[in-house]
Formats: structure tokens, sequence, C-alpha cells
């Protein structure tokens, strides 16, 4: 439910505001459930460990296919120190796939797509060595994540296109949702 009809939702990124965002109300879900977010994809990756060391696969062709996942025409790597929120954005053309390859993420995705039938859904996951995963985020879904660990966490970013900064919507961290970012204690 939310404090703005359904006529009134934006159609697009480019028409989402802070104090339209700050009228929702959202369903948080625990990090340590599957996402409800449909279209969302979360892959577990297999490391394959020995003696030497590990190897883990970050991306096959098959899977787009197979899983659901889409073919990326943009790829990169990009690194955030420890204890630092990026977020929030989103975008109305290209979809999100990313892994962590150092370090532990919170990733957490809030569905803002009009008609959607998990409209207001937040879903945060974990990312990480200790359980590695690819994940896919489809346009308009909204989302940021938390570095936890220390230094940095580096993370590989496979995009559906090429970057185009007018794809690119951005909000401040703490406009809405500052509850949901680890580590909580209790």
């Amino acid at each position: 439910m939310t404090a703005v009809s359904r006529n009134t939702q934006p159609m697009h990124a480019n028409e989402v505001t802070i104090e339209w965002l700050q009228s929702l109300e959202y369903q948080i879900q625990p990090a340590s459930r599957p996402p409800t977010i449909e279209g969302v994809i979360v892959k577990d990756l297999r490391a394959n460990v020995d003696g030497r060391g590990d190897v883990i696969e970050l991306w096959s062709r098959p899977w787009v296919e197979a899983e659901g996942m889409v073919m990326p025409a943009h790829v990169y790597q990009s690194a955030t120190d420890y204890g630092v929120v990026k977020c929030w954005h989103l975008h109305d053309i290209h979809t999100d796939q990313f892994t962590v390859t150092r370090g532990k993420l919170q990733v957490t995705l809030v569905d803002i797509r009009p008609g959607s039938p998990t409209f207001g859904h937040v879903n945060p996951i974990i990312l990480g060595g200790q359980r590695p995963r690819l994940i896919k985020i489809p346009p308009m879904i909204m989302h940021g994540w938390k570095a936890l660990s220390q230094p940095e966490v580096i993370v590989v970013n496979l995009q559906s296109h090429v970057y185009d900064p007018a794809d690119e919507f951005k909000f401040p961290w703490d406009c809405v949702l500052e509850e949901v970012w680890e580590p909580k204690n209790g």
C-alpha cells in the first residue's frame, strides 16, 4: 500500500522523486530468506577448492537461456571501502548483474515498479567469498550496497548495456530505508 495512488506512480526512473519514495510503505524481508522481488535472480556460484587455492566461475553464456540471466554488454570492477553505503540508484533500461570477488557486501533491492506484484518489497541480500553468488537486478528496481568487510569489497558488474549516464538515477543513501543496513547489534 502506498500514499500515492496507482495512477500517479512514476512510469520511468526520471519521474521518481525523494518525496514519492518517502511516501511509500515498504515490506522489508530478512536477509536470511530468498529474495521476493519479481524478476530478481540470485544464482549460487560454485567454488572449486583444492590445496592450491580456488576457482569460481563468474559467468557462462548458457546461463542466459537456462537461468534467465542477460548477456553482458559492459563489464567493470569497482571497489567500495569498508563501511561505505553506495545508494540509492536505479535504471530505466539496463539490467545489473554482479558478484563479489573479494569481501562481503550487503545489497538491498527495492521494487518500485508500477503494477508489480512485489511493489514495495525490500530484499537485503548478502554476497561474498564465503557464499559466492551472482545477482540479477532488472530495470526500475532501486538498489544500493554496503561494504561489510575490510579493507574494501570488490564487485564485478556484468551490465546488459554499455554504461550511459543518462540511465543512472541517484538518490541520497539516507532518504529512505536507513534501517536496512547491517550490521545490526542484537
